[in-house]
């Protein structure tokens, strides 16, 4: 942890359990936070929060061939070594299909290719209703989103500490590839939002595994629980057996889908079910921050 900012990552074992809504609906209860979108493969917080873009950056996650035609001489030794089809019968470096391995480059008698740095996407501070807001966008296709998960986290944190807020709300991005490590180190506390299905039950399984690794404290929020109470049963029977925390149970509402169609949280349209256990979830994540 860096000084007094807490770092909460909200994550999920698959896309769909509700973990944006979670994540956005807390920005807005904790008042004085920075927002960090580490899902950049399929960014969607900017939708609940429509933010004012203040800085904008290139992202570089790695390297592409360049060709320089003046100094090549035809050889084709490049095309000859490239295992990913990227090198044309002209000699000319597709790069989309380079993988940036450098291969090429190292196998140019004539020193004709040089590795030069790739814009995978972009990474933003912006600024929101409910306070500032890091996110980032992975270009199409493009690799090394654990690269651009830590430099949005890196910056939230930063941010936070400069204007004092007490914590980094991280919606963190699904499953436990590269990104979610990523996104969970350093954290202070990683919440999982799971759901009462035999698929929500493995993944929550996977999830909490790879948290715990990292020695990081772990708490589960259960989404629309109702839809299946003896999943439910089995859900938190395994989280008092491993020590997970049980910060709560939402319900099915159809308050949050019309929220955010309104581009809003589910936490200021009003009253409803939802909006009263995410409060509760809330309060109990907040306790498990304080005293992290």
């Amino acid at each position: 942890m860096s000084g007094l900012v807490r770092q909460l990552t909200v994550i999920s074992g698959k896309g769909g359990t509700g973990k944006t809504v979670v994540s956005a609906s807390f920005a807005v209860l904790a008042g004085d936070c920075v927002l960090a979108d580490c899902d950049v493969d399929a960014a969607d917080l900017h939708l609940l929060f429509q933010p004012e873009v203040l800085e904008r950056h290139e992202f570089s996650g790695g390297s592409i061939a360049a060709r320089d035609a003046g100094v090549c001489t035809g050889c084709g030794k490049c095309r000859e070594v490239c295992r990913f089809g990227a090198v044309s019968d002209e000699f000319e470096i597709d790069p989309v299909a380079c993988e940036g391995c450098g291969f090429c480059a190292r196998a140019c008698p004539a020193e004709a290719i040089a590795m030069e740095p790739a814009v995978n996407g972009e990474w933003y501070v912006s600024r929101t209703r409910c306070g500032m807001m890091v996110h980032a966008r992975l270009g199409p296709a493009e690799e090394n989103s654990g690269k651009l998960v830590t430099a949005v986290r890196k910056r939230a944190a930063a941010l936070a500490a400069e204007r004092g807020a007490w914590c980094v709300i991280a919606d963190g991005p699904p499953g436990i590839g590269c990104p979610v490590i990523a996104a969970i180190t350093g954290a202070d506390f990683v919440l999982v939002v799971a759901e009462p299905s035999l698929s929500g039950i493995h993944d929550l399984k996977r999830v909490t595994g790879v948290a715990e690794r990292f020695g990081i404290p772990v708490g589960c929020l259960i989404n629309r629980f109702d839809i299946n109470l003896e999943n439910v049963r089995e859900l938190e029977g395994w989280c008092r057996e491993q020590g997970v925390k049980l910060v709560g149970r939402v319900p099915y509402d159809e308050a949050v889908t019309r929220a955010m169609v309104a581009g809003r949280t589910v936490v200021e349209d009003g009253q409803s079910s939802a909006r009263a256990a995410i409060k509760a979830a809330w309060l109990e994540v907040r306790r498990c921050l304080v005293a992290s």
